[in-house]
């Protein structure tokens, strides 16, 4: 989607993936296969391009630092990537800022969850390498602790929340901040992934204010280049808090494609460029469903009640051009626009029941 994007920038895309079938390979203008982990591979390839981002955190910050001091456009900043590559840092970033956000507690290993036990009920989350809901797991009970990560992490209380929301912030060299509309998540009960997300959010004029205003203030105090999407809390009481933060294009804008004036592909782009930001307003409400493989299903994938899907007015749909699915894969999404809501939320219903991603 982003190299879609940069067609209208008349852009030169190179594209490093681990994966030789990528589906954007056959977009790309080069394309290379290397592991975005490796110093080497990462430091070569950046070698040869005049400006430098990503479109996922896990990758080598070292490499991209060096890139950086040799003069390399590198954006967001390898020091802005490394420290949300790890959610004890992003934790510590909040208190240290003034960030409202959940409380936690730091750990090293599973053994140091005993010391804790009536900080439960608590989320567990891996320090890095947690993606797509994956290094999450929610802790109810001491009995629970047999099944906990052994790994350095944090053990974060549970936050009895009334919605869970996002808000995209970009900015650009010139220090020109835009953010775009608030925006409400539903996510997967179990694999902590976004299911569907409705634009805008049904918030209090004042939630919505806040929560603009935290994505503003983290994207200038990590002083960032690019697009930072903020996740966050509404709890019970109305307060909003900072759940975590991603520094790139994000599954919550996918949405902007279709309802808003700029997307987050086309912001991301003027951003990292240094070209005046777009306008963030939306056009239209929207709806935004993710097609996850479905349950018991790995291979070949195949799109299930798709002409009914597509027969219904407003649907827009996006497919990724993965190959293989596997159970809770993210295979593409479905954008429905329209102008009333509770239209909306039925037509999402009937996709989400509909529309499968099997073998």
């Amino acid at each position: 989607m982003l190299i879609q994007s940069s067609v209208d920038f008349n852009l030169d895309v190179s594209i490093l993936d681990p994966d030789p079938n990528a589906p954007c390979k056959s977009l790309a203008n080069h394309f290379e296969v290397g592991t975005l982990t490796d110093y080497e591979t990462v430091y070569q390839f950046g070698q040869k391009c005049d400006l430098i981002t990503i479109e996922i955190e896990n990758v080598n910050t070292k490499a991209l630092l060096a890139l950086q001091k040799e003069g390399k456009k590198v954006f967001p900043q390898p020091e802005v990537i490394e420290l949300i590559q790890d959610k004890r840092k992003q934790k510590r970033f909040y208190q240290e800022n003034g960030i409202p956000t959940a409380e936690f507690v730091l750990i090293d290993s599973a053994e140091e969850l005993r010391d804790h036990g009536t900080f439960l009920p608590a989320f567990q989350k891996l320090g890095r390498a947690g993606y797509d809901g994956r290094g999450v797991q929610r802790l109810e009970s001491i009995s629970d602790f047999d099944q906990a990560f052994d790994a350095p992490g944090l053990l974060e209380k549970v936050v009895d929340f009334e919605k869970e929301i996002s808000v995209i912030a970009a900015r650009n060299a010139d220090q020109e901040v835009k953010v775009f509309p608030v925006v409400e998540l539903v996510f997967h009960p179990k694999h902590h992934l976004v299911e569907y997300l409705f634009a805008p959010a049904t918030l209090e004029d004042h939630q919505s204010q806040r929560a603009t205003e935290l994505a503003r203030q983290l994207i200038e105090k990590l002083d960032m280049i690019g697009l930072l999407a903020v996740e966050m809390f509404v709890t019970k009481e109305g307060e909003v808090l900072v759940n975590e933060m991603a520094p790139r294009t994000h599954n919550s804008g996918h949405q902007t494609i279709e309802a808003n004036t700029t997307s987050q592909f086309e912001q991301h782009l003027r951003a990292i460029l240094n070209l005046p930001l777009g306008n963030t307003e939306a056009i239209t409400p929207s709806v935004m469903i993710n097609l996850l493989g479905a349950p018991d299903h790995t291979g070949f994938a195949c799109y299930q009640g798709l002409n009914d899907v597509l027969n219904i007015e407003g649907v827009h749909l996006h497919l990724y051009g993965k190959q293989l699915t596997k159970p809770f894969r993210k295979m593409g999404h479905v954008t429905i626009t329209g102008n009333e809501v509770a239209d909306l939320k039925e037509k999402a219903q009937f996709v989400k029941q509909n529309l499968k991603v099997i073998t």
